[in-house]
């Protein structure tokens, strides 16, 4: 089943979770958009460095540590993800406090792991 993914937090560097996230959901047939503080294409998927409404988001899958996401919170709820999906490193409580009261579902998850366990 295809899940639109916004990877939010994408990097260009081959060597960052985020790109092999990226380039694993095009592998798996996800739809992808993008979205880091550098513009750019990874996988035929491109990067944007401006925000955009993007339609049809299942999922956010989050690269951005805690206090960076703080500023990104009215955004995402904006896009009306069915999940996000937070990452080693960018566990946040707060926002965990925010998407509960906004009826979206987290999860301290790994993409990379959720993906190459068929668990996406």
């Amino acid at each position: 089943m295809n899940k639109k993914t916004l990877v939010f937090g994408a990097s260009l560097k081959p060597n960052r979770y985020s790109n092999m996230a990226l380039r694993k959901l095009v592998n798996y047939k996800h739809e992808t958009v993008a979205f880091g503080m550098k513009a750019g294409e990874e996988a035929g998927v491109i990067i944007d460095s401006v925000l955009k409404q993007y339609e049809g988001i299942d999922t956010v899958t989050l690269y951005l540590n805690p206090t960076r996401q703080k500023a990104y919170y009215n955004y995402i709820l904006s896009l009306k993800p069915k999940r996000v999906i937070f990452n080693p490193g960018t566990e946040n409580p707060e926002f965990y406090a925010i998407l509960k009261e906004n009826n979206i579902a987290f999860e301290e998850a790994c993409t990379l792991v959720l993906l190459s366990t068929n668990q996406y």
